[in-house]
């Protein structure tokens, strides 16, 4: 038989994340490796997605998304950051923030374009840019506050080179880049004439009195920057998968008819939920969940400390990368298996996220959960101390 798989099954296999996931669930263990945020959704958001069910906002929506989910979306970016924007021509909603990215790079790259991307990376970034054709070259950050040099990134850019992506706060590592670190790849940007993604779904997870800054704000950077972000960690909705991308009005357009055929829309009644969230809920909502999960931080934190698996200490997000070369194994992922078999905590090891055996001492810690389980991985992590 000659029949076969196509050649996109090899960058389609299962993520390292969703792995340690299953192999979590396998044994009844804490599963401090996916980030599915299972804290609670805010009311306000549950009873209107009830309601819309109830009251038949079920079928489609506009290839955009509902009007007035565009609207509480360009109200809330002028609230937090000042940025205004055109809620009928400038943003469009998605199938979560994964989602606006794909079809954005389906809208404004092309097959062997480049893409400028920092590490320790996003899995799915690569994913996506490689379904798409795109293909990613890297610039290394380094522990503990993932700093990089502009060098690295004048080194590697070409003729080739098209877009630079920039995730802030980071997953897997929690940076935050500054004003000083996004002014200069603004200028880097114009320089090299370039698109600059910046997936922001964790803007409202910052520690320390550290600050969101969109790079779209800063001078010159609308007409070049895709804003990508979505409301699946701020609301704990990680199933509903409504995300957005904000964008000059000529981008616009094309990225949501790509999302129109991928997608068709993001779920109508759900939609509805985000609206009225971001409409009712007020500021110290988003304030609390920064104080909340500065707590959570500390804790998984300090629990790894206690356990010998130094932590690099995040700085936004909700993950830590924390130094597992204690542990026995060949690679990260021995490694890993190891602490999930011995403990029974789930972690994610750090190859998934380096494009090379950079990541094999490093594993990636979701505190993303209620503190009793937080309390209880670490416990569990200090019997490592009495192996």
């Amino acid at each position: 038989m000659t029949l076969k798989l196509s050649a996109r099954q090899e960058w389609v296999m299962q993520s390292e994340i969703r792995n340690m996931s299953i192999e979590c669930d396998r044994i009844g263990g804490i599963n401090l490796s996916q980030g599915v945020c299972d804290t609670e959704i805010p009311l306000s958001v549950r009873r209107e997605a009830q309601e819309a069910i109830e009251s038949g906002v079920n079928t489609y929506t506009h290839y955009a998304g509902f009007q007035e989910l565009r609207e509480a979306i360009a109200v809330k970016q002028k609230k937090f950051t000042g940025m205004k924007v055109n809620s009928e021509t400038e943003i469009i909603v998605s199938a979560g923030a994964t989602g606006a990215l794909y079809c954005a790079c389906l809208a404004l790259l092309n097959p062997e374009d480049e893409v400028i991307v920092f590490e320790p990376f996003y899995g799915y970034h690569i994913s996506t840019l490689v379904a798409t054709g795109a293909v990613p070259v890297y610039v290394r950050m380094s522990p503990p506050d993932w700093s990089f040099l502009m060098a690295d990134l004048e080194k590697i850019v070409t003729s080739k080179t098209r877009c630079i992506i920039i995730n802030s706060p980071a997953n897997p590592s929690g940076k935050v880049f500054t004003e000083t670190e996004l002014k200069q790849l603004a200028d880097f940007a114009a320089r090299h004439d370039l698109f600059v993604f910046t997936d922001e779904i964790y803007e409202h997870f910052l520690y320390d009195g550290r600050i969101h800054i969109p790079p779209a704000t800063l001078p010159g950077m609308w007409d070049r920057t895709i804003t990508i972000s979505g409301l699946s960690k701020t609301f704990s909705i990680t199933g509903w998968r409504i995300g957005y991308c904000i964008c000059d009005a000529r981008w616009a357009q094309t990225i949501g008819y790509f999302s129109d055929l991928v997608y068709v829309c993001a779920p109508a009644p759900l939609q509805t939920g985000v609206a009225k969230g971001l409409l009712t809920l007020e500021t110290s909502y988003y304030e609390n969940l920064s104080n909340e999960y500065a707590k959570k931080r500390d804790l998984i934190c300090n629990g790894l400390s206690m356990a010998g698996l130094k932590p690099n200490i995040p700085q936004g997000a909700y993950y830590v990368l924390a130094d597992i070369s204690s542990l026995p194994g060949k690679n990260s992922k021995e490694r890993a298996m190891y602490l999930l078999r011995k403990t029974g905590v789930a972690c994610v090891p750090g190859e998934a996220f380096y494009h090379d055996d950079s990541g094999e001492y490093l594993a990636r810690f979701c505190f993303a959960k209620d503190d009793d389980v937080l309390a209880e991985a670490c416990g569990r992590l200090a019997s490592l101390k009495s192996l």
